[in-house]
């Protein structure tokens, strides 16, 4: 399915309105309830596996076009929700219990499974919990990957054919091999060492700074800056802060507005983080076009893999650098995806997932993105009255990491510590103060511009 190439563009200006403002004045601190946060970082990870393991099912299945090879051709349509999943360009099977494209909502054993999507979230939430300073130095961070991210030559995993796994990938494993070698971020992402530096990978391990520091932008920024560098350079690292950037916009957007709205607003606001002129902000653009325009999700995608894939409009030169899959694994047409699935989403976790999972290329990382965020507005009872159902709350570290107090962690614990890294923060960067059960803090700051 195609739709012509050109819509009219129809900008959104607006921006999140902050909530419980603690003056009266404009531009006063806000409050943010240390409980209520909690429970919502609990949706967060929650969100986030529920969406990371539902798109795990159609991960590299569809690339669009004739695929690569035989490989990953055409795309998946809303018609093939609940039908069979076909193979990946690997020609393996997504997690699916019964082989169908459904929700995964029931991990074995009662603990969701760590994935690159969710580890090194985790060891950068650990990582920072224990720091002193709050803001993690390269050093910390080399020494944080080298204790609990395995190599191929010395890791306990095993794939599915016995061949030695450390779930690391593109950009992470380039980065992790230069650390190996001695090398600190930010040099871990130059070009001329990391060939990588332009996939998909720092959005996957960085979104949650943007929740350390609510309300504020540029703290997330700040405090994101080397993580995010550690494994991307260019549009890919502002791809990597346009989430940041939405995470940290979360805590003071308007409840009273629907979620949908609230998330469109961020995003608006979020692009400020995208250089004018380069191929992400004009994804953007495009994207929130279609929507404005009525497109069907299926019309969206189609175009945006024509545009971008096959023309190569706006200086997207990525498929042509990266031939295997056209750059399967890249931060750009994987941010593209992630916009179709946000905006037809409309804020509604089960549609924006099963949209996300059919969109196609690396299909699990926009949905555990919008999975988590999404979580994170609605906390883990919105999770669960969308479901209508409770959820296991046992995340399972050492599926792909090692060496952490436990093998398996609880997402109340992790929430916690989410906790703990807030009170810190707000107190050491933001300006503001814990009073009780809150947090003051206020909202003067630079642009994110």
């Amino acid at each position: 399915m195609r739709v012509p190439a050109v819509f009219l563009l129809i900008a959104s200006v607006a921006s999140c309105s902050p909530a419980a403002p603690a003056d009266p004045g404009a531009g006063g601190p806000f409050r943010v309830s240390r409980t209520e946060y909690a429970e919502r970082l609990e949706g967060f990870w929650l969100g986030q596996s529920i969406a990371n393991w539902t798109g795990l099912i159609t991960e590299m299945d569809k690339l669009g076009g004739d695929g690569f090879g035989g490989r990953g051709a055409g795309f998946y349509t809303r018609a093939d929700w609940g039908g069979p999943d076909e193979p990946n360009i690997w020609g393996g099977a997504g997690p699916s219990p019964d082989g169908r494209i459904d929700f995964f909502l029931d991990p074995p054993d009662g603990a969701w499974g760590a994935d690159d999507d969710t580890d090194i979230e985790y060891l950068y939430l650990r990582l920072t919990q224990a720091s002193d300073p709050v803001r993690l130095t390269a050093e910390q961070i080399r020494d944080g990957w080298l204790r609990h991210v395995y190599s191929d030559d010395n890791t306990p995993f095993r794939d599915g054919e016995g061949r030695p796994e450390n779930y690391l990938w593109v950009s992470n494993q380039a980065a992790h091999d230069l650390m190996r070698e001695g090398v600190l971020p930010p040099e871990t992402s130059d070009p001329a060492r990391n060939p990588g530096f332009e996939m998909i990978d720092a959005q996957l391990t960085t979104e949650i700074f943007g929740l350390f520091a609510p309300g504020r932008p540029d703290v997330a920024l700040d405090l994101a800056y080397l993580p995010i560098r550690t494994t991307a350079r260019g549009e890919a690292a502002g791809i990597a802060e346009f989430y940041v950037v939405m995470h940290a916009l979360a805590a003071i957007s308007d409840e009273r507005v629907p979620v949908g709205k609230r998330l469109r607003d961020m995003a608006s606001e979020a692009r400020g983080r995208l250089v004018e002129g380069g191929y992400a902000a004009a994804m953007f653009d495009y994207v929130a076009g279609l929507h404005a325009a009525g497109a069907p999700w299926e019309a969206a995608r189609d175009s945006l893999y024509e545009r971008y894939q096959v023309r190569g409009a706006d200086g997207y030169d990525v498929p042509t650098r990266e031939p295997a899959c056209g750059g399967c694994f890249a931060a750009g047409i994987n941010f593209g995806a992630s916009l179709v699935s946000l905006y037809w989403g409309d804020g509604d976790l089960r549609e924006t997932i099963r949209i996300g999972a059919l969109a196609g290329w690396d299909s699990d990382n926009p949905t555990a993105t919008w999975g988590g965020l999404i979580g994170f507005l609605i906390g883990r009872r919105g999770i669960e009255a969308a479901f209508g159902r409770t959820f296991a709350d046992g995340f399972h570290i050492h599926r792909t990491r090692g060496g952490f107090d436990r093998p398996v962690d609880r997402f109340p614990d992790m929430a916690a510590a989410g906790v703990s890294i807030v009170d810190r923060v707000v107190g050491s960067i933001a300006g503001g103060r814990r009073n009780g059960e809150e947090w003051v803090i206020p909202r003067d700051q630079p642009t994110v511009k």
